[in-house]
């Protein structure tokens, strides 16, 4: 193993092991025994990610980045605004029925309550969750409705609201508190937000 390679072992045994960690204790979750989960020293974590927090904000990159790259291969350039938001709220949907969909919620309402408590963190996570929603904004800015492209201003309201929305429906799916909610339900309520009210003026 190269050095190289040793480096992105080691960061992707602290990535898990974080993750693990985090859903499992939440505020609780100790550096100490993420490096022990990893088989590694805290030095690790210092020497690759600068400290907790600089782990716990590659942990939220690491795991939202999956999640916006399958979203943007959905997503083909020159597919009109309504039939990109309706894919996109097909793809939340399915994440739901993932088999893992209840400890993915657990560890992200994990990090919700570390950043609430931490105020160096709450930023940078804040920081690096509308990084994410940043890419959407790009994916829907100039697709088209009604004849008129999307303004970058007017993507940016609506990636917004529509990552709001699909995150707050879907943790209803996940937790068993909203009944009868299939794909149909999802796109229909996504669609609904495509409105000059919430686009508002270009």
């Amino acid at each position: 193993m190269t050095r190289a390679e040793a480096k992105e072992h080691n960061r992707r045994a602290l990535l898990e092991a974080a993750r693990l960690v985090v859903a499992r204790d939440g505020h609780r979750a100790k550096l100490e025994e993420i490096a022990e989960q990893a088989g590694l020293t805290t030095g690790a974590v210092y020497s690759l990610f600068g400290n907790k927090n600089g782990l716990l904000v590659a942990l939220v990159t690491d795991f939202l980045t999956p999640h916006y790259d399958g979203i943007e291969q959905a997503l083909p350039a020159g597919m009109g605004l309504v039939e990109a938001v309706e894919v996109f709220a097909r793809h939340y949907r399915r994440l739901c029925d993932d088999p893992d969909a209840l400890r993915e919620l657990s560890f992200e309402i994990s990090l919700q309550d570390l950043a609430l408590r931490d105020p160096e963190l709450q930023p940078r996570l804040a920081a690096s969750v509308r990084a994410h929603e940043e890419r959407l904004t790009a994916l829907l800015a100039g697709r088209t409705h009604r004849e008129n492209a999307l303004t970058p201003r007017q993507a940016r309201r609506l990636a917004t609201a529509l990552r709001a929305l699909m995150v707050g429906l879907s943790q209803g799916v996940i937790l068993g508190l909203t009944h009868a909610a299939p794909e149909q339900y999802f796109t229909a309520v996504a669609r609904a937000l495509v409105t000059p009210d919430l686009l508002g003026p270009s």
